[in-house]
């Protein structure tokens, strides 16, 4: 208990000193691989390059998952855009994702007791002690309603909003001294906001309260879409109250039939396209944990913190690319990627070196059945990423897209865990 709650309630200055200490580590082995770097091969160089940062990114893991709260959630957020870091460092950074350590149950009670008023036990008929699920800013409870329903409350850990700025500023220049962020200036200033805005908003519960709102009425039309209800007399900023809406991981559905797992790639698909091209409001955290699934086809969606709303600029931009790339009209996507920010002004890239990524990255989108269970896509990439070095300065991360690249990336691989055999070039065409 005493180490869960000294890593959680630690002062802004207790955190800046551990993540200062963290840094200077870091520094420390930048340093010496860059006097190593003097002498070898440019295999062996490369080689240490990759060990340091293999080794950086386990501390930086370790470090951030240690502290929890605001500063582990933005790792997580960042370990999301593997393109501003190095791979080495983006892998060991993604292990953040994973489930956090329960805070003790006397600490989530004092908070029930600041936001509602009254203890857990004298609002709600049943709670369970026990929390149901925890992460990195707060943790779910299982509780029952006076008027019988059975619902879980979701609890933000005390203090992490106020250690927010705080955290982000300092493990900005963490990484920044380390230098593993691949990016310039004002780039990366744009990122960071963004990553800024969606911290401020997984911290606002009312907020997340009014996505659910929003999205479960927007996919009220499919009754196999399922979006907890949310009970607004016992939420508020911190706390949020929602209807317990069960259902199968992701891993228990190999057990389904496989035309059961299709209709729910099917409908996981279509849930993407309408919010991105109708609603123009994306669900961004398409981590697996946020989805839960039933043997009748029914696709259950949690933890609606994190929505981006894109610009009806932006969604237009994308649907010329995505258009242009299934045509293999390389001259287009180039024009494309320039108006979303992601083609820079630097060098000239020939016609060969979009088709090859074309060939990749789309083929999932191709007219024809696609097996995601043996998909190769992510294996390719791995092995064509070296051609990136090339045209390394020709392209840069675009902050305006990252979000709906973090919703996309992992949905290819929600839909490589269900294993499904799909043709999603035809309903693809019917948003385009």
């Amino acid at each position: 208990m005493s180490d869960n709650k000294k890593s959680h309630a630690s002062t802004p200055t207790k955190r800046f000193m551990r993540l200062a200490g963290m840094t200077a580590s870091i520094t420390g082995k930048v340093m010496s691989n860059s006097m190593k770097s003097l002498v070898g091969s440019a295999e062996q160089k490369a080689e240490a390059r990759s060990d340091m940062y293999h080794e950086i990114g386990k501390q930086i893991a370790n470090t951030l998952g240690e502290m929890k709260g605001a500063v582990m959630k933005v790792g997580q957020i960042a370990s999301q855009y593997q393109d501003i870091f190095p791979p080495e460092i983006a892998a060991a950074m993604s292990k953040l994702q994973k489930e956090a350590p329960p805070m003790p149950f006397n600490i989530i009670e004092q908070q029930i007791i600041r936001e509602l008023g009254v203890k857990p036990h004298e609002k709600f008929l049943e709670f369970e002690e026990k929390p149901f699920a925890a992460a990195s800013i707060g943790q779910v409870h299982r509780a029952k309603l006076p008027t019988g329903e059975d619902v879980i409350v979701k609890v933000q850990y005390p203090g992490v909003e106020e250690c927010c700025e705080s955290d982000l500023k300092h493990l900005r220049m963490a990484l920044k001294l380390a230098g593993v962020i691949k990016i310039n200036k004002e780039l990366q200033e744009k990122l960071f906001d963004e990553i800024r805005v969606s911290l401020h908003a997984e911290l606002d519960y009312l907020q997340e309260a009014a996505n659910l709102v929003e999205f479960r009425q927007f996919h009220a039309k499919d009754d196999k879409v399922i979006i907890p209800q949310v009970f607004s007399e016992y939420s508020s900023k911190r706390v949020l109250t929602l209807s317990y809406e069960g259902g199968d991981g992701i891993a228990d559905t190999k057990h389904y039939p496989a035309a059961i797992r299709n209709e729910i790639g099917e409908r996981l698909f279509h849930v993407l396209c309408e919010q991105m091209y109708h609603l123009q409001a994306l669900h961004c955290d398409s981590h697996p944990g946020n989805f839960a699934f039933r043997p009748d086809g029914s696709l259950v969606i949690y933890d609606f913190g994190c929505v981006k709303r894109l610009n009806p600029l932006l969604v237009g931009e994308m649907k010329r690319l995505v258009k242009a790339a299934l045509a293999n009209d390389y001259a287009t996507v180039e024009s494309a990627l320039r108006d979303l920010g992601i083609r820079t002004q630097i060098g000239e890239v020939p016609p060969e070196y979009y088709l090859e990524w074309i060939a990749i990255l789309l083929a999932p989108l191709q007219d024809k059945t696609f097996d995601f269970g043996h998909s190769q896509v992510h294996e390719q990439v791995l092995k064509q990423i070296k051609s990136l070095m090339k045209y390394w300065d020709s392209f840069q991360p675009s902050a305006e897209t990252m979000m709906v690249n973090r919703a996309i990336g992992g949905h290819y691989w929600n839909f490589v865990n269900l294993g499904v055999h799909l043709n999603l070039h035809k309903p693809l065409m019917t948003y385009l």
